[in-house]
């Protein structure tokens, strides 16, 4: 029980916030949720589901907003590898700006694609089984995230992967990228690598989604907040 209003704790105080309100409840309401069963064991799951609910749904909105990516160091989408070399040089040749210009873009990409997630963390919270949810309480530090990652990820990337193609020619990303490597490649023996942008971005924007869930999640695994006891006195009926 201990682990389980751990995990609940998590998925309720770090990411509930008073500014995302309605697009917590469109989310809680979208999974099937806020009923509380006369069984206990439904009101464990219950309670996790709407806990996994408003936990994803922080994260969503948290990535979703003007510098949801590119202001979070730990997530900020930087310059592909394999072209590392290239914005290191033209740097030092006086197109720093290009470059800078070039890794905003992505992180914008990333920030517009953000938003589809919504709806595929809602089913995924409404097909979790009974099996599911114990895997979860009973896991370890990133168990929820893990699960999310399963049921998800594919079905994340082909959404994102469309928007975040049109997001770089709307803000500019892939004009960028053609510039920077003209001037590049316009220089005496310069070659870079092939790249698909692309499935680069898309696949940088959900391992920055997935990272805010996972460290979350962590955070309160390890130090559950006295705060949100009202909340898990109402989930397990005063228990």
């Amino acid at each position: 029980m201990k682990r389980s209003l751990c995990l609940l704790a998590f998925l309720t105080m770090v990411l509930v916030s008073p500014a995302n309100g309605g697009f917590m409840d469109d989310l809680v309401k979208g999974a099937g949720l806020g009923e509380k069963s006369a069984s206990g064991n439904d009101q464990i799951i219950a309670g996790l589901k709407e806990a996994l609910s408003i936990g994803t749904a922080n994260a969503v909105a948290a990535t979703s907003k003007t510098d949801g990516y590119f202001g979070n160091q730990a997530i900020k989408i930087l310059m592909p590898e394999k072209i590392r070399k290239v914005g290191d040089l033209l740097g030092k040749v006086g197109y720093q700006k290009e470059v800078d210009e070039f890794v905003l873009s992505m992180n914008r990409a990333a920030e517009k694609a953000a938003p589809r997630a919504k709806s595929i963390f809602v089913d995924a919270v409404r097909q979790m089984t009974v099996e599911d949810a114990r895997k979860i309480l009973d896991g370890g530090d990133t168990a929820a995230t893990d699960y999310f990652k399963a049921k998800t990820s594919g079905k994340l990337y082909e959404a994102f992967q469309p928007i975040v193609s049109s997001s770089m020619n709307e803000v500019g990303t892939t004009r960028s990228y053609k510039e920077m490597m003209g001037k590049y490649t316009s220089m005496p023996f310069a070659s870079a690598e092939s790249l698909d942008l692309d499935r680069y971005v898309t696949n940088k924007s959900l391992d920055g989604l997935f990272y805010l869930v996972g460290q979350e999640e962590i955070k309160i695994r390890k130090d559950p907040a006295a705060r949100v006891t009202d909340l898990l006195k109402t989930v397990f009926g005063g228990k």
